[in-house]
């Protein structure tokens, strides 16, 4: 498939944008990172985009070999989307992404989010020299209705997978804001229980540990707050005396 909308630009990073620079084509991506979906379960993830749309974006995706579209074996037999292994490269660059976005002056944090985006968002603002642990593993649930994802940390590597694990040290049920508070505000386990919708089984502790794992980067500064020193000092042009 050509490329219709083209930098024609030599530069690589100008044709990586060539791919995956058009609108919701990253936020795409993001949806897959974590495992295959449905175009159904991609809306459902990408509340704001149309159906058209979202078909123009997957068939240019696929046709760069981003992305493949496959058939799930009985009893499923349902079509899904998924990353490649090229395209399954791309999600340092979503993190990394998410590491400096968040660092906006004007990003509002907090803000509602998607399951795959609010685990993923744990993976970006994960930090590894709080584990004190050498492995955990966590069940959590975003919401009555999403999905399980299994969280691991094993040998310093973070993993997130879309499905529960029955070997988990504890599991945790709670809706996306809570889950946000607990990571990242100041929201403990037991407000986020009595009072927050949240539920849990398994190990108490460990989900404390769990949560005492990630943080916010501070903001950048306001354009307005920077002090200008790359201008050249005025040189007065007033005659001696």
């Amino acid at each position: 498939m050509a490329i219709k909308r083209s930098y024609d630009d030599a530069c690589a990073a100008a044709h990586a944008l060539d791919l995956v620079g058009e609108r919701w084509a990253l936020l795409i991506v993001r949806e897959l990172l974590l495992g295959p979906k449905r175009f159904t379960d991609l809306r459902g993830g990408l509340g704001a985009i149309s159906p058209n749309v979202l078909t123009q974006r997957l068939g240019e995706l696929e046709s760069f070999s981003i992305i493949v579209r496959r058939k799930l074996p009985r009893p499923a037999s349902a079509w899904v989307y998924e990353l490649t292994q090229w395209g399954q490269e791309l999600e340092p660059i979503v993190l990394q992404l998410a590491r400096w976005g968040v660092r906006s002056p004007v990003f509002l944090r907090g803000a509602a989010l998607g399951p795959d985006a609010l685990m993923l968002s744990l993976k970006a603002m994960f930090r590894p020299e709080a584990a004190d642990v050498q492995a955990f593993s966590i069940n959590i649930k975003p919401g009555q209705e999403a999905d399980d994802y299994h969280i691991c940390l094993e040998t310093g590597v973070f993993t997130i997978t879309r499905a529960a694990a029955p070997s988990a040290q504890a599991s945790l049920t709670a809706p996306t804001d809570t889950l946000l508070a607990l990571a990242f505000g100041n929201l403990s386990l037991a407000a986020a229980v009595s009072g927050h919708g949240a539920a849990y089984s398994g190990d108490k502790a460990a989900l404390q540990q769990f949560f005492s794992l990630f943080s916010l980067p501070t903001r950048a500064a306001q354009a307005d707050d920077l002090e200008d020193t790359t201008m050249p000092p005025t040189i007065s042009t007033k005659a001696k005396a």
